[in-house]
């Protein structure tokens, strides 16, 4: 699409009701890039999309926009504001007009209100075969900072010794505050809260003290741990658990 023929974007707050257009969108958008470079969607369909961003845009702590070009959704982002380090994502945009702007002023507004709020900082997951999104990133002053595999298969059910996993409470939250707080140098305590009301956050215990957690383990949940022994311990704890605690949405 060439300069002059760009179309007028403006951007807003998402709402529930946006969350079907934006969804087919999202799903759209990865279903494409992935499939240009042989990997598969990290979406299994629409529905699975549309529900995730449903979620999403009604979260409490999440800053959601979205992209209308010409008065029509073209694309959607959020801001989670629930740590002093901001995370972005997902952010995606109608492949029908893509490279006309609509990427950048959705990151434009998310980045705008992270400076507003004083935020520590802000993080995100790019794909490395997309290198469209790379020079987006880059370009608004992105650093790469830890190489991210994402790795799916069954999960083998078993125990690891020494390690006691079990449902977190409100009473732990301190413990993984601190925890966070050693090993990030940041706490991530309305996250892990969110998902201890859900019902589907985990710790692991080694001699009598906590020493990992996760809010869900899966692309939007966090986990946090003193070493490898803990994080084994929760992955294999997760193996008996239904798909929804493993994920950890939002």
């Amino acid at each position: 699409m060439s300069s002059d023929a760009r179309p007028r974007v403006v951007i807003r707050r998402a709402t529930p009701e946006d969350s079907a257009a934006c969804g087919l969108i999202c799903y759209q958008a990865f279903s494409a890039i992935s499939g240009a470079h042989n990997f598969p969607c990290d979406l299994p369909g629409p529905e699975a999309a549309i529900g995730l961003l449903s979620s999403m845009f009604s979260a409490p702590g999440l800053y959601s926009l979205v992209a209308e070009c010409d008065g029509r959704v073209a694309g959607s982002n959020c801001l989670d504001e629930r740590a002093v380090i901001r995370g972005v994502g997902p952010i995606t945009v109608d492949p029908a007009v893509q490279n006309s702007g609509v990427g950048r002023g959705l990151m434009d507004a998310a980045l705008d209100r992270a400076r507003q709020s004083e935020a520590a900082g802000v993080r995100l997951v790019q794909a490395a075969f997309h290198n469209r999104s790379f020079s987006l990133y880059t370009s608004l002053g992105f650093d790469v900072r830890e190489p991210l595999a994402c790795l799916q298969g069954q999960l083998t059910p078993t125990t690891i010794s020494g390690c006691e996993v079990r449902d977190a409470a409100v009473s732990d939250l301190d413990a993984c505050d601190e925890l966070s707080l050693r090993m990030h140098g940041f706490d991530r305590r309305v996250e892990l809260a969110r998902a201890i009301e859900r019902g589907v956050a985990c710790v692991v215990e080694r001699d009598g003290r906590i020493t990992g957690y996760t809010s869900g383990l899966g692309f939007f949940g966090h986990t946090t741990c003193e070493s490898n022994l803990d994080m084994q311990a929760l992955i294999a704890a997760a193996a008996g658990e239904a798909p929804a605690k493993q994920r950890g949405i939002p």
